[in-house]
């Protein structure tokens, strides 16, 4: 389940690819069938194991071109270890409302991304969120939960300060805002609840067949209940007196 719209990112045969947080692989997949370089990037070194499995599986398969290339890092997304402006496109999924420093952190992402590239960005939504928060405090006051709620203009004010451009904006995941609104009424540890059993149901039905009624159905709802808000950026070149020598934002 992508949220990340893939043809909004230009990528293929040696774009060089960094899934900051990337959790159970999800984009850093598929980055890596459209033939891209791809660093799966977290800190978590279980979920990063996993990962490693299926982007091998995938090189045996033949499920990704063989002059693409795919591996996981394990690190701290507010020191990212690479020099500036190494990768064509920087994919940061369901991150930085898990992030309390999360200044610090799209720096890194910034900072990693070369001029003219691309930046995606996703996070949940502030009113299908604020649902979540005000019906269970299990769903975010846990260890590597969520600390903050985002509003859309909140975040991407963040990532322009930084000195990116906004390309486009989209919600995603509709059908999966009233599933979590059910989970967090019936209890975040209850997964065996037969209301929430047989929408857990119905969501891996839509994934694995997409149909049509379905798709139509979250297209309709996105604008107004998706589940989260995507993000796209593209880093400008920095003008002259940007660029000179002691400038700061601060000082500009």
């Amino acid at each position: 389940m992508l949220t990340v719209d893939f043809d909004r990112l230009a990528i293929g045969p040696s774009t060089k690819v960094i899934d900051v947080g990337c959790g159970a692989g999800r984009h850093a997949f598929e980055a890596y069938r459209r033939g891209a370089d791809v660093v799966a990037f977290d800190r978590d070194g279980s979920e990063l194991r996993s990962v490693e499995t299926i982007l091998r599986a995938m090189a045996e398969t033949g499920e990704a071109p063989a002059a693409a290339s795919a591996k996981v890092v394990l690190g701290d997304a507010l020191s990212l270890p690479y020099a500036d402006e190494t990768f064509d496109c920087v994919i940061a999924s369901e991150i930085l409302e898990h992030v309390p420093q999360d200044d610090a952190a799209i720096a890194e992402l910034v900072r990693v991304l070369k001029v003219g590239g691309t930046l995606a960005v996703s996070v949940p939504r502030w009113l299908p969120e604020r649902v979540c928060w005000l019906l269970s405090d299990e769903y975010h006051a846990n260890e590597g939960g969520h600390v903050r709620i985002y509003k859309a203009s909140e975040l991407r004010g963040k990532i322009v300060g930084g000195g990116m451009e906004l390309t486009h904006t989209h919600h995603a995941h509709a059908l999966h805002s009233p599933f979590w609104w059910l989970k967090c009424a019936v209890g975040v540890s209850n997964p065996d609840h037969p209301a929430v059993a047989a929408y857990h149901k119905l969501l891996v039905w839509d994934l694995m067949r997409r149909p049509k009624v379905t798709q139509l159905a979250e297209s309709l709802l996105n604008p107004l209940v998706g589940k989260s808000v995507a993000m796209y950026f593209t880093k400008s070149r920095p003008t002259e007196s940007e660029a000179a020598p002691g400038y700061s934002v601060a000082s500009g």
